[in-house]
């Protein structure tokens, strides 16, 4: 097994509208804890230690660019909005020549904290896997794409709510949308993800079945607390992870203090 090491790298995917948070904004734009909910995504990808970050942005992406001007960080175009895969396959350029592990992560989960992610890099160079993903482990997984595991505990597939049979619903290990991988091998595998024929996109989720079908190793840990996992969709979500976001952060300048 080769040991991995060097800085990695980010995927932050923040070029969707939010159709059901009542505002013209671009979801990541609007704000937690005072400032774009993005900026705490960037922020714990840096103080778990990425080198490059690139945000891969779409709709009204100048506003997604100005709510990070300061931050040193990378933007790639996703024109179309054609799905996480797609978004993900729009950053191959700008990462072409990096050789290492990459996060993709999702703009819209300013609750994400430096550690859980530390958690999952270690996790992913010591068992020298091709993906690791984090899951959680929650009371109520509606709405959540399943960890579905097989015999001996190992990974199986993600399968999304929709797709998922009775006793697949019953499962609540649940994916929040942490990802490492190696990059060479995650742009390979997007080349081979099938449009999805219901919504006609393509998904990163289907990424790590493409890679155990290839040999390799797909290592999955329960790295996620509970409380982190809640999903902004609504005004309402995010009162709820504002309140939550300052509570942890309250006495801390930097979310990288504040959330390890």
């Amino acid at each position: 097994m080769t040991k991995r090491s060097g800085q990695p790298a980010a995927v932050i995917l923040a070029a969707g509208k939010g159709t059901r948070m009542d505002s013209d904004l671009p979801k990541v734009c609007h704000e937690v804890g005072g400032r774009a909910m993005v900026c705490a995504v960037v922020d714990a990808c840096r103080a778990a230690g990425c080198e490059r970050i690139v945000v891969v942005v779409g709709y009204k992406q100048e506003l997604v660019r100005e709510a990070l001007e300061g931050f040193d960080v990378e933007f790639t175009v996703q024109a179309e909005q054609l799905g996480t895969g797609h978004a993900v396959l729009s950053v191959r350029d700008a990462l072409a020549g990096f050789e290492g592990d990459v996060f993709v992560l999702c703009g819209d989960g300013p609750l994400i904290r430096p550690s859980a992610l530390r958690t999952v890099l270690d996790r992913h160079r010591e068992t020298g896997a091709a993906a690791t993903l984090a899951t959680s482990v929650i009371d109520d997984p509606e709405g959540y794409g399943r960890i579905v595991r097989d015999d001996a505990g190992g990974f199986l597939s993600i399968v999304e709510q929709k797709n998922a049979t009775p006793e697949q619903l019953a499962i609540r290990e649940v994916n929040p949308s942490y990802y490492c991988f190696d990059a060479a091998r995650l742009f390979a595998a997007l080349d081979r993800v099938e449009r999805n024929e219901a919504s006609g996109e393509y998904y990163v989720t289907d990424v790590p079945a493409i890679l155990k079908g290839d040999g390799g190793h797909v290592e999955v840990i329960d790295a996620v607390p509970p409380e982190d996992v809640l999903s902004i969709n609504t005004p309402e979500d995010l009162r709820e992870v504002d309140r939550i976001y300052r509570q942890r952060t309250s006495g801390h300048s930097r979310i990288g203090e504040g959330a390890a």
